[in-house]
């Protein structure tokens, strides 16, 4: 894809859970949020170099009735909390199940295209970052660099082919960087 416009940016397009905070299965109270090390200050790095950043985060919780929108929002208000006023441009979330197979809920690209029309986004400059093949097959759908982080599921995952692999957040920060600096 090429760029829109001189004035569009590049994202770091992020999954939530066991990519920015320790994974809870169908985490509904803030209080289990635990941002992983490092995270919040390689975000303000990549930040610091140009890049939005923006969450996207398939939450089928919702969908599935284990907790409802306001519970997922409390959540992502401690989220944003934790890594830092002004550190995330916009978070994107899908509720649907897996059965639902929309082209919101990654592996679909759905929610980034929402990111790239709200935010004058140019993905060819831009990367996705997550712990699952879903992740990466989103952001390869999307036309992302890729960096799959061997938090959360990513330590065992290895069914998927991303453009790079990293130990987590911050050792990602530091490929993408460099690659910037380049």
């Amino acid at each position: 894809m090429t760029r829109e416009t001189d004035d569009s940016a590049p994202a770091i397009f992020l999954d939530r859970d066991g990519t920015i905070m320790r994974d809870v299965d169908y985490c509904d109270d803030p209080g289990d949020v635990e941002i992983l090390p490092g995270v919040a200050d390689a975000l303000r790095r990549l930040k610091g170099a140009g890049y939005k950043i923006i969450v996207v985060t398939n939450q089928s919780g919702i969908g599935r009735g284990y907790f409802d929108e306001t519970a997922y929002r409390a959540v992502e208000r401690e989220v944003e909390r934790q890594l830092g006023d002004g550190v995330v441009e916009a978070t994107y979330f899908c509720a649907d199940g897996p059965e639902a197979a929309s082209d919101r809920r990654k592996p679909g690209i759905g929610m980034v295209r929402e990111a790239q029309r709200d935010h004058r986004l140019d993905l060819t400059r831009s990367f996705m970052l997550g712990d699952k093949k879903s992740d990466i097959d989103c952001g390869r759908g999307a036309g992302l660099q890729t960096v799959l982080v061997r938090t959360g599921y990513g330590s065992r995952e290895n069914d998927c082919t991303p453009d790079f692999i990293a130990a987590d957040v911050p050792a990602a920060a530091e490929i993408i960087i460099s690659r910037h600096n380049g």
